[in-house]
């Protein structure tokens, strides 16, 4: 009588739970990164307008309204909390910016009230 052969004796060990995680952990990390590549240009467009707008808000709030800058921030819409103000010692100028992204400035113009600059 004879037998069939006997299957070959496995030489490779399955993924351990070590390898495994490290290889979700890429593949999120490759999605994550793809993402944003695709949604940069819009995160950048949407930075630029919210930089400009907290700017001249914040101009015109500051040296048209004469109040303090800490004042002027309340009065900023919803969502433009990631958005950074500061004033330009004796230039009178607000400079507004989102980190990475954007950054526009706005300058006080007497009578014509405060215009963005061309950063």
């Amino acid at each position: 009588m004879s037998s069939a052969p006997a299957s070959p004796p496995s030489t490779g060990n399955p993924p351990s739970g070590r390898r495994r995680w490290k290889y979700w952990l890429a593949l999120l990390a490759a999605l994550l990164a793809a993402f944003a590549i695709w949604q940069y240009p819009s995160w950048k467009a949407q930075a630029e307008v919210g930089s400009a707008y907290a700017a001249r808000m914040a101009c015109s709030c500051r040296y048209v309204q004469g109040r303090a800058l800490d004042s002027c921030l309340t009065d900023f819409d919803p969502g433009t909390e990631i958005v950074s103000v500061e004033e330009l010692d004796g230039e009178q100028r607000i400079r507004a910016s989102v980190p990475l992204l954007a950054s526009r400035t706005a300058r006080f113009a007497g009578a014509s009230g405060c215009l963005l600059e061309d950063d």
